[in-house]
C-alpha cells in the first residue's frame, strides 16, 4: 500500500515562493504518474500538476509559468515548486498517485493528507 505524506506548506506573501514535497513510505514511486491538487474553502477540488514516471509534466492554465513540478524516483519524493504566489493560490495541497498524468482527481487511487498554503500580507 502507497502513503504519501506532504510537506512545506506555509503562510508566504504575495510574490513569495514556496517548494512542497511528498514523500512516499512503504512503496516505490517509480511506475506511478504523480499529481498536485488543491482545494480551497467551498471549492471543489481541482488539478494543479502531474508528472509521468520519466518527467512528462502537465500544468493547470492557471499556475503554468508559475509552478514546477518535479520528481525524484530514488528518494520517492515528488516537488512542487511554487513561485510567483498570489491570494487565490490558497489552498490545501494534496499529491496522489495514479496510472495517467491527467488533473482530474478521479483518476488517482492514493492520497496525502494535504498542506495548507496560504499567501497572505
Amino acid at each position: 500500500q502507497l502513503q504519501l505524506v506532504e510537506s512545506g506548506g506555509g503562510l508566504v506573501q504575495p510574490g513569495g515562493s514556496l517548494r512542497l514535497s511528498c514523500a512516499a513510505s512503504r512503496a516505490t514511486l517509480d511506475t506511478y504518474a504523480m499529481g498536485w491538487f488543491r482545494q480551497a474553502p467551498g471549492q471543489e477540488r481541482e488539478g494543479v500538476s502531474a508528472i509521468t514516471s520519466d518527467g512528462s509534466t502537465n500544468y493547470a492554465d492557471s499556475v503554468k509559468g508559475r509552478f514546477t513540478i518535479s520528481r525524484d524516483n530514488a528518494k520517492k519524493t515528488v516537488y512542487l515548486q511554487m513561485n510567483s504566489l498570489k491570494a487565490e493560490d490558497t489552498a490545501i495541497y494534496y499529491c496522489a498517485s495514479g496510472r495517467l498524468p491527467v488533473l482530474s482527481a478521479a483518476h488517482y487511487n492514493y492520497w496525502g493528507q494535504g498542506t495548507q498554503v496560504t499567501v497572505s500580507s
